[in-house]
């Protein structure tokens, strides 16, 4: 009983040490997602402004020759960029978007000569890797909390450089949007051909010293590359969420763990005593009877 004792106690200090780390890591990524989700709002108003200039200027482009990144063709072959994280400790926030990209694939794809894939973060490679897709880019796009613009430049720009040679016809981006703290939510977003430019027509005179088309030839992969950051961003304050609310779950299950231990304890602590109890009354009344 002693030893049943000990271990219980054991297991109930090993468990409020695991208690505090959660309860911990709650709070950073608490700290965290303020941040991320204020950097991600200012940069959705400067987009909506970007949105704007880029879908002026390309309304004044002549309609009969339009910039190829605004054309659909044949989609012979796409490509994927996978939005994950670096670390775990995620809840399910990478296992969706692994089983999205999976299931597109599935869906989509015969043989592995139609698609090429590409990842953000250590997560997103390693599943890439561990399913044997090919890649474009053979190493993943380090996503620091502090998501820096330079960053995501050269990934972008390799499938960028990609699709104007016609070497991929179609790019897609699958990340977690961020809805509020509880909802993420697994996304697909078609950034090559560019369909839809978020903005409006803005009535404004504009001087084009290089000529319009040279300017859109200029300013589209700014706009793709503009995006995915943004994408990035949406994705982190996702990550942060997802991570936060993972932390408390632990957190609470620790603690429900630490009661149940808790409880078991005293009530083997109330057996000991008994018995000790037990053995003392009996020996008294033998002495007694004696």
């Amino acid at each position: 009983m002693a030893n049943s004792l000990r271990e219980v106690k054991t297991r109930i200090q090993a468990t409020k040490g695991t208690e505090q780390i959660t309860n911990a890591m709650y709070m950073v990524s608490q700290a965290k997602i303020r941040k991320a989700e204020q950097t991600y709002r200012e940069y959705k108003d400067f987009m909506s402004r970007i949105g704007d200039l880029v879908k002026s200027v390309v309304s004044k482009a002549e309609v009969d020759n339009p910039n190829p990144m605004m054309v659909e063709r044949e989609v012979k072959k796409t490509a994927y960029i996978i939005v994950t994280s670096d670390r775990g400790l995620a809840g399910a926030y990478n296992s969706n978007l692994q089983k999205e990209l999976e299931k597109t694939i599935l869906e989509n794809h015969k043989s592995d000569s139609e698609f090429v894939v590409g990842a953000i973060g250590k997560k997103g490679l390693s599943f890439i890797h561990k399913k044997g897709y090919p890649v474009l880019v053979d190493k993943a796009t380090h996503v620091r909390d502090d998501v820096m613009f330079i960053d995501i430049v050269p990934l972008a720009d390799a499938f960028i450089k990609e699709y104007n040679e016609g070497k991929i016809d179609k790019l897609v981006i699958i990340y977690n949007h961020y809805i509020n703290t509880l909802t993420q939510e697994v996304t697909k977003k078609t950034l090559l051909p560019i369909n839809e430019i978020e903005g409006e027509v803005k009535e404004i005179d504009y001087e084009f010293e290089t000529g319009v088309e040279e300017t859109i030839n200029t300013i589209l992969p700014m706009y793709i590359e503009d995006s995915v950051y943004g994408i990035i961003l949406d994705a982190k304050v996702s990550e942060h969420a997802s991570r936060m609310n993972s932390m408390r779950s632990a957190t609470d299950n620790a603690k429900s763990v630490i009661e149940q231990l808790q409880l078991m304890y005293n009530r083997a602590r109330q057996e000991v005593i008994t018995n000790e109890l037990t053995d003392i009354i009996g020996g008294a009344n033998a002495i007694g009877g004696n």
